[in-house]
């Protein structure tokens, strides 16, 4: 039973910290396109003239 004094309010820290988290991502942008990094991958960075990249 003293485990519980411990652990609910570290869940619940936990939770505001996840949804302040989620709120920050939404606010800055971070599911603005979430098909470009999906289609980026597929085209070549005509810049890249390392001899080591693929």
């Amino acid at each position: 039973m003293d485990a519980l004094i411990i652990l609910i309010p570290v869940a619940l820290l936990l939770g505001v910290g996840g949804l302040a988290g989620f709120l920050w991502s939404l606010n800055s942008g971070q599911y603005e396109d979430m098909d470009g990094a999906g289609e980026r991958i597929l085209f070549d960075n005509p810049h890249d003239d390392r001899p080591d990249a693929a």
